[in-house]
């Protein structure tokens, strides 16, 4: 007799072979890498955020501070615009430095678990390209002083 209860042959053939614990622990893995990577590029964006608003606050204050004195305003420091600016340029660029090398370290620590891992990122493309802006405009005001 024939149970109705009971999976035919049939059906039996087209059900999902169960994953093991191994391939669900790998599944994970990744995932969760997949993770790390995604917030190690939201720190670095954070890192450049960061040192981006004070390279422009310090290059901003430079030349607000430049043109004042330029119209004859009275400065309490001949050096303040250039000294205020080459502070604030250079955090920027230091912690947007920091930043790309502590990314780099940590895509680096994860390629030990995943060998096809990518580390070039499009956010550390653009970290790179602030940090050399940062660079040039810490120039700038130096060139400009001297």
């Amino acid at each position: 007799m024939n149970d109705p209860s009971a999976p035919s042959s049939a059906t039996a053939a087209q059900a999902p072979r169960a994953k093991s614990s191994d391939e669900l622990a790998l599944e994970r893995t990744d995932l969760a890498i997949d993770r790390t990577v995604m917030a190690a590029d939201r720190s670095l964006m954070a890192w450049v955020r960061t040192g981006l608003s004070m390279i422009s606050f310090g290059f901003t204050i430079y030349k607000v501070i430049e043109g004042f004195a330029q119209q004859g305003g009275q400065l309490h420091s001949a050096n303040m615009a250039r000294n205020v600016g080459l502070f604030l340029t250079g955090l920027g660029t230091v912690a947007i430095v920091m930043g790309t090398v502590e990314y780099l370290y940590r895509l680096k620590g994860l390629r030990k678990d995943r060998a096809n891992l990518r580390i070039l990122q499009p956010s550390l493309v653009m970290a790179l390209i602030m940090s050399v802006a940062g660079v040039l405009m810490f120039l700038g005001i130096i060139s400009r002083v001297l």
